[in-house]
């Protein structure tokens, strides 16, 4: 392997890329391991190894964290250290070894088996985005298109994954799930070898390196991923600490930006930052209500709702399928009406879109307590209500999740475009440490019945809807000013 050649983006702009086609379908199987534990994880330590739901959600807001925050880190470690395609590959047999061992070996094999999954799913993210971006010249717009793909690819490899860990967990398989959720992972790695010369890296630090400093490298690179485990083991043991330390971090990183966005020289460039930091932490918000999907969402279905629908039983986990439905079907809707509405000189941009997110999840969080009000009189809510509120926080996740991508190249000076992309999946983390939080405020369902339960939840889901409401009503309010921060301002 010559890793020295120097192939530029230009090379990239006449043809269709090599390889983005490839990156749709490795998308697709790496997304089904994640797809299983995200869904799973809080069913399986609750109900097969006897975990309480505190502490199942604690894991849960843990695991949400890890996954985003070291996404920081995954594009540093890949494009110096050990080149994108080998990170992403070594993170595959990671994610391999690790559901390995949550299948077989009980709560030992649960620790370590999420501390390999974790390294693996944490880093090669961010792998596969930079391996798609780098087929494209600066200026190519078909990125976009490219990554819209690609967004499609991951929600398929969710619409599987939920299906067949719906489909085992009716039948409390878990074994075979964990077992199966390894398939995906392997068929990734066989797809990226099959490919490999067309996946390599194009534009990164590591390609202008020689052998011996490569190889040097390439052995610092492997032993910060054999580190990692245990150290993520031992984080995931001290799951309260740990949660606490994600929270300190990520207001830490957010103070630094701060900090920088406010010494930053260059008047145009230091607004938009401002800006992305504004909408960055309404986004906060959002994120929050949106990751209670595993965590007290999914005890929620499994305990208050009737999930026997004409007939069928339905597994919590499919219901988190309606919302990989409504983006897969949604998207290019949403984008088809967007640009008709902007044709006829509507102004649909980022802060209203930001705004419009949070109106939606909010709704989504108030349609609960509506439907628990109706509840059967064993407490029962009907299926309906249930989907709806996904529907909603679906229609909310349009509007911010591919939007707040784009916003980075939007608003970040291409000297932080890195870290600021690295700072809003770390938004993210942190929501998911909030969310298991806030589950924990919710109900225990063990020992005690939905008629219960019910006015907790009901409780809860209307502080949450309406604070929700509350953070759009103000990010509404300051779209003048957000708008003022984003314009480009004409030259002199």
């Amino acid at each position: 392997m010559n890793h020295s050649t120097n192939t530029t983006p230009q090379k990239h702009r006449t043809a269709i890329p090599s390889g983005a086609g490839t990156l749709f379908f490795i998308q697709t199987f790496a997304t089904l391991g994640f797809a299983v534990l995200y869904s799973t994880l809080v069913l399986y330590a609750t109900k097969k190894l006897g975990f309480s739901e505190a502490d199942a959600d604690a894991i849960m807001g843990v695991f949400g964290a890890f996954n985003y925050g070291l996404h920081m880190f995954g594009g540093y470690l890949g494009g110096r250290y050990l080149s994108n395609r080998n990170l992403f590959v070594l993170g595959m047999v990671l994610q391999v070894l690790g559901c390995g061992l949550i299948a077989m070996e009980g709560v030992w094999g649960l620790y370590w088996g999420l501390a390999m999954f974790l390294t693996g799913s944490g880093l090669n993210v961010t792998c596969l985005n930079m391996m798609l971006t780098q087929r494209f010249a600066p200026d190519d717009n078909r990125r976009e298109s490219a990554f819209l793909w690609n967004y499609a690819g991951m929600n398929l490899g969710f619409f599987i994954g939920f299906a067949v860990a719906g489909y085992y967990q009716l039948s409390d398989n878990y074994r075979a799930l964990f077992l199966f959720a390894t398939l995906g992972n392997i068929a990734a790695i066989i797809v990226t070898m099959s490919r490999w010369n067309i996946l390599k890296d194009i534009n990164t630090p590591l390609i202008e390196v020689g052998r011996s400093q490569f190889i040097r490298r390439m052995l610092i690179g492997i032993a910060i991923l054999i580190v990692l485990v245990p150290i993520i083991r031992v984080l995931l043991t001290h799951a309260a600490f740990s949660s606490y330390f994600v929270v300190v971090l990520g207001g830490l990183i957010f103070l630094a930006m701060g900090v920088v966005t406010y010494r930053h020289r260059e008047a145009e460039e230091r607004r938009k930052m401002g800006a992305y930091l504004i909408l960055a932490a309404g986004s906060l918000v959002f994120w929050t209500l949106y990751q209670l999907a595993p965590m007290g969402l999914m005890l929620f279905s499994e305990n208050n709702i009737n999930l026997n629908v004409y007939g069928i039983r339905i597994a919590p986990q499919w219901i988190q399928d309606i919302n990989t439905v409504v983006i897969v079907i949604g998207g290019p809707l949403m984008a088809w009406w967007f640009n008709r509405l902007r044709n006829r000189g509507w102004r649909i941009d980022i802060p209203l879109q930001f705004s419009g997110a949070l109106f939606f999840i909010g709704l989504g969080m108030l349609v609960l307590p509506w439907g628990i009000s109706l509840a059967q009189s064993d407490g029962l809510v009907a299926f309906k209500w249930i989907f709806i509120s996904y529907i909603l926080q679906s229609i909310g996740e349009l509007l911010i999740s591919p939007i707040g991508y784009a916003m980075i190249g939007k608003l970040a000076p291409t000297r932080y475009q890195g870290v600021m992309m690295g700072c809003w999946m770390m938004v993210t983390g942190v929501g998911s440490v909030l969310a298991s939080y806030i589950s924990g405020l919710m109900p225990t369902n063990t020992g005690s019945t939905p008629v219960l339960t019910n006015p907790g939840y009901s409780s809860v889901f209307s502080a949450l809807g309406w604070g929700s409401v509350a953070t759009g009503v103000v990010l509404l309010v300051l779209i003048p000013l957000l708008r003022r921060l984003i314009q480009q301002r004409a030259a002199a």
